[in-house]
């Protein structure tokens, strides 16, 4: 095993324990019962998964899922959800930073000048590191939860970044997916922190509870790599049916427009239609992303719509050729069988008015 790979693994993995146990000692102070500390034996579960990837798969990854990454979500989402519904007993003054940095140097101060006896360094830097625990400690309720919330999302995508790569994935897919991630991160970030800081929001608990849902749906496209690889085709008659000769050809776009419409934009929008249409909250923010939301469902419809024109325009080339193809990627076989050429004449059976020019990409 590579030493650069077994370090990314474990470090990459270390950094997740770590976060998660963070969120789980946030939600213990802020309910003050140290049963939540259960929570942190959920990173067994990412510490057997370490294990077993080390000794079956030499520390890299899998093909288009990942297991870390979904392990580490079970991790974290929790204290998430748990500090979000408790969200509201402390709030932050007016200059907060101010007040803590002046009563973190005093208490420094104090430290360094208790230790200067017969205890130590040593001594010094244990009273320095309680103070600094302490401090944390006064921050407020809010600003805990969001910084979480941020730190949560920039380690999903520093995360995958680090964790060694399968042999499925190369380092041109994996930019690709990590500049997705990017995005989808912030898009994610925006909906729970915007529509969870509306008053007449928290005051619902359903409605915490459903958009806290709705967060924790989007979440699950992360462990998945389906957005960059495409599916591979067999040289089988099933898989050379028009559903198959499609999911083989665009799998990558059809996810993406899936991820869109059903796991992202397209609930969000369903929420905040919501919120808009049931509940009478309007608010400029929650007005424009709405619109956004809308716009890109739009252009993923439109996209699909083209995406299907371009693959009927190349099935009827090739039927008016007597070739059937039983996926772009691999060798074309001339030799069809006479089922698969009804299938493919049905599917063409209604061909564009002029045939002789194949529809463009710029619909």
């Amino acid at each position: 095993m590579e030493l650069m790979v077994l370090l990314n693994a474990l470090v990459t993995r270390l950094l997740f324990v770590l976060h998660s146990l963070i969120g789980v000692w946030r939600v213990t102070a802020v309910k003050k019962e140290p049963k939540y500390w259960l929570l942190a034996l959920l990173n067994l579960l990412l510490c057997l998964e370490t294990g077993l990837t080390l000794k079956f798969k030499q520390g890299r990854g899998y093909k288009w899922f990942s297991p870390a990454i979904f392990l580490y979500l079970i991790c974290i989402v929790p204290s998430l959800w748990l500090l979000e519904i408790h969200h509201g007993t402390q709030y932050c003054g007016n200059e907060p930073g101010a007040v803590q940095v002046n009563v973190s140097n005093q208490d420094f101060n104090q430290s360094r000048e208790s230790s200067h006896g017969s205890e130590g360094t040593d001594h010094h830097i244990i009273q320095t590191a309680k103070v600094f625990v302490n401090q944390l400690s006064t921050i407020c309720e809010t600003v805990w939860t969001l910084a979480l919330h941020q730190t949560f999302l920039l380690l999903l995508v520093v995360g995958r970044w680090l964790l060694p790569i399968g042999v499925e994935i190369t380092r041109d897919q994996l930019s690709q997916l990590l500049l997705m991630f990017v995005g989808t991160a912030a898009d994610i970030l925006e909906f729970a922190s915007e529509t969870l800081d509306i008053e007449d929001v928290r005051k619902n608990y359903v409605l915490i509870n459903a958009i806290l849902a709705v967060w924790t749906w989007s979440m699950l496209q992360f462990p998945l790599d389906l957005a960059v690889q495409h599916i591979g085709c067999k040289p089988s008659a099933s898989a050379r049916r028009i559903p198959s000769l499609l999911l083989c050809r665009y799998s990558a776009e059809l996810w993406n427009i899936g991820v869109s419409l059903f796991i992202q934009d397209g609930p969000f929008f369903i929420v905040r239609s919501i919120l808009m249409g049931h509940f009478r909250i309007f608010n400029q923010m929650l007005v424009f992303f709405t619109a956004k939301n809308i716009l890109v469902v739009t252009l993923q419809l439109y996209r699909l719509a083209v995406i299907t024109l371009d693959f009927r325009a190349t099935v009827l080339q090739k039927s008016r050729k007597g070739e059937v193809c039983c996926c772009p990627c691999e060798p074309y076989e001339a030799h069809a069988t006479g089922h698969q050429e009804n299938e493919m004449k049905e599917f063409v059976a209604f061909p564009p008015k002029e045939e002789s020019q194949a529809p463009s990409e710029d619909h």
